[in-house]
């Protein structure tokens, strides 16, 4: 697996924060963050197209704003992975 690191939340401590990873290898992001509390699963099920909820092996995660640039990166990075 060739994760590549793009970045962490400044504003948290370097134990408990949103990171973000490519994965050029295979062409996803890879995301760490904090997870969601029962309103948020529960508003993101009740405006989901799917039916049935979250998943049993997924999970809702908030990823600070603050962020958008690292995921920008990463993003980046994965598509010019999948584009070579």
């Amino acid at each position: 697996m060739a994760l590549r690191f793009v970045g962490i939340d400044p504003n948290t401590d370097l134990e408990h924060c949103p990171t973000v990873w490519a994965d050029e290898e295979v062409g996803e992001l890879v995301l760490q963050g904090w997870k969601a509390g029962p309103e948020l699963r529960a508003a993101c099920e009740e405006n989901s197209p799917a039916k049935g909820g979250v998943p049993a092996g997924e999970e809702v995660i908030r990823i600070p704003a603050r962020m958008v640039p690292m995921i920008r990166e990463a993003c980046d990075a994965v598509e010019r992975s999948v584009v070579q």
